[in-house]
């Protein structure tokens, strides 16, 4: 299994509607995409942000079907302009060694081939873990 963790701190200055609308299509996420085996979307407990989710994968195949899928994409441009700061972790089960350098490959790819994704990561006042674009994929962004 691989578990795909967010935690966001919100803009103080984000709508509370839209901030709502950005956690349900985080939910419709769950609800919707196949590859994901179960999930959660709620408060973040005793840190520095707001809100968290949780989606499990049963393997690689489940996770790029999960990160291509064109939900996330739209979770994505709906709810990011709202983050002030984030924070994105994988934890596996998987032994497979390459697992960790395949999960760090789908994002490279991923934002490679999204430039206006990256822009809306650079938007954000921080984004650390294992998805945070690299220097390589922020390059080529206008």
């Amino acid at each position: 299994m691989i578990h795909h963790q967010i935690r966001l701190a919100m803009r103080p200055d984000a709508p509370r509607d839209k901030v709502e609308e950005a956690l349900e299509m985080l939910r419709r996420m769950g609800r919707e995409i196949d590859a994901v085996t179960y999930w959660t979307v709620g408060r973040d407990v005793g840190g520095d942000f707001d809100y968290g989710a949780m989606f499990a994968v049963e393997d690689i195949e489940g996770y790029r079907a999960y990160m291509y899928d064109p939900l996330h994409r739209q979770v994505d441009e709906i709810g990011l302009p709202l983050v002030r700061n984030m924070v994105s972790h994988d934890l596996t089960d998987d032994e497979d060694p390459a697992t960790g350098d395949l999960i760090r490959q789908i994002h490279a790819e991923r934002f490679a081939g999204d430039p206006a994704l990256v822009t809306l990561i650079e938007g954000l006042g921080s984004y650390a873990g294992s998805s945070a674009p690299g220097p390589a994929e922020r390059e080529d962004t206008p």
